[in-house]
């Protein structure tokens, strides 16, 4: 059995839950629960989970006596762990009212070929779990999932080397680090490449994040377990004064939460050089300052269309961006990837300079959205749509590249632009481009000289067919 189908089974039960209300959220919310007990017994890990609280104790239980039980588990291992199970159960309650629906619950998942998912990889299978929910859009979990193939290109260009540290600041359910993660185990032999104390730098310190939404953290934590990850995931708002002490990261990976501060509120940090409600442009001050001042320290982030051509702090913020890194690329994304499908949407590639001036000398820009085709479930984004940005990035000389899509714009020409950075796209061909059009008045005396010449022909032909009459 491929992960593929195995998730397709733990999705389907979703619908025994139907008749307690639950939302699809709480539903991965509770398989997480459950499921790390069970992943725990598959895996030989139940060491670390108090004797009397584990798989077998659960599943060996039925009815009221189950109901009970699985409550007061939630609240043992969320206050009596330590670590990890502590983090992943901490606040956690059930919103599973009837017990034979609990029981179904349990007992399909014991039913599952484990064998086969450990074969394939538990991370991978509640990644599945994780990308299913994301594209239900009743869930509304895909404001916090980016599309795989962009992570995987994302952190394919940022290279993310064993050694640096690496954060997300936004980090949802924690996949732009499990990526980077295992960019950096493929290419260092499996960590076989490095010394004892350069691999446990890997799997303990290596990869953070930082989310703020409660469930969507207990997610997170599960997801890098599964993954053997062991860095920091902190459960906090990254615009707070808690966001100061992330910083001195080589790498940044992110895909920020888009709209703005509940109730137009401004970030409480007082170490951004521009104070506004845009949550984005917040996020975009906090990447850049978080990055090492070496010349290396780079980012990619994922931002909508807004903050680009934002004018008063959003126009201040892009031109200390353009000081402080060189902001080498942006790629105009397609639209309908992902929850809300009218964003539009951009990720922005940059690198920290070494002083606070002048870093930024040219943009290029490679427009994927325009001419595109619409994506979604139907027509799902793939990494072949990228092929092409891909070659461009990668090129020894950015100059020589054959494509409509790849244009470079001066610093020089972005600051009379009023220091905008919308632009880079090509024109579009489902759109009349009215220059092009004739001139009405030279269109009009065309149509009439063209009259009158048939006209002629006309009294010509009459004339002539008089004559045979005659």
């Amino acid at each position: 059995m491929t992960t593929q189908e195995i998730v397709g089974k733990l999705w389907k039960l979703c619908d025994v839950l139907r008749d307690d209300g639950i939302t699809y959220h709480q539903y991965v919310t509770e398989l997480t629960y459950i499921l790390f007990l069970k992943m725990a017994k598959e895996t030989g890990a139940e060491d670390s989970i108090p004797a009397g609280y584990r798989w077998d104790d659960l599943a060996a239980l039925d009815g009221i006596e189950l109901k009970k039980f699985y409550r007061e588990l939630l609240e043992y291992l969320g206050t009596e762990c330590q670590g990890r199970i502590r983090e992943i159960y901490n606040g956690a309650s059930t919103s599973i009212d009837e017990p034979a629906n609990l029981k179904k619950l349990i007992t399909s998942i014991d039913e599952l070929d484990w064998y086969s998912a450990r074969e394939e990889g538990l991370g991978n299978l509640y990644e599945g779990l994780l990308e299913k929910n994301a594209n239900e859009k009743k869930s509304g979990a895909g404001q916090y999932f980016t599309p795989r193939p962009l992570i995987d290109v994302m952190t394919k260009l940022v290279k993310p080397q064993a050694g640096e540290k690496c954060n997300d600041p936004a980090c949802g359910t924690f996949g732009f680090m499990i990526a980077a993660f295992q960019y950096v185990y493929n290419h260092t032999n499996s960590f076989m490449d490095l010394d004892g104390d350069q691999a446990q730098f890997e799997y303990e310190k290596a990869f953070t994040g930082c989310e703020l939404v409660h469930d969507t953290h207990r997610l997170a934590l599960m997801n890098a377990m599964l993954h053997e990850i062991e860095g920091r995931i902190m459960l906090g708002d990254t615009l707070s004064p808690l966001g100061k002490n992330l910083d001195g990261y080589d790498v940044v990976l992110t895909n920020p939460p888009f709209g703005t501060k509940k109730g137009g509120e401004r970030a409480t940090r007082d170490d951004l050089d521009v104070l506004t409600s845009n949550k984005q442009l917040n996020f975009l001050q906090h990447i850049y300052k978080s990055l090492k001042k070496d010349g290396k320290a780079r980012a990619a982030v994922v931002l909508p269309d807004n903050v680009l051509f934002a004018d008063g702090d959003g126009a201040k913020i892009r031109a200390n961006l353009m000081d402080k890194c060189n902001l080498h690329t942006i790629l105009r994304l397609p639209t309908g990837i992902f929850y809300a499908q009218g964003v539009k949407t951009n990720v922005l590639f940059f690198t920290r300079g070494t002083s606070d001036k002048d870093n930024t000398k040219e943009v290029w820009f490679y427009d994927l959205r325009t001419n595109m085709p619409s994506f979604g479930k139907t027509n799902p984004l793939k990494q072949e749509h990228f092929a092409d940005f891909m070659k461009a990035y990668e090129a020894e000389d950015r100059t020589k590249v054959e494509d409509e899509r790849w244009s470079v714009v001066t610093r020089e020409e972005i600051a009379a632009k009023g220091n905008s950075l919308d632009l880079g796209l090509i024109k579009d061909d489902s759109i009349v481009d009215y220059e092009d059009l004739p001139d009405p008045l030279e269109a009009a005396e065309e149509a009439a000289d063209t009259l009158e010449e048939a006209v002629d022909l006309l009294r010509a032909v009459a004339k002539e067919l008089k004559r045979l009459e005659a």
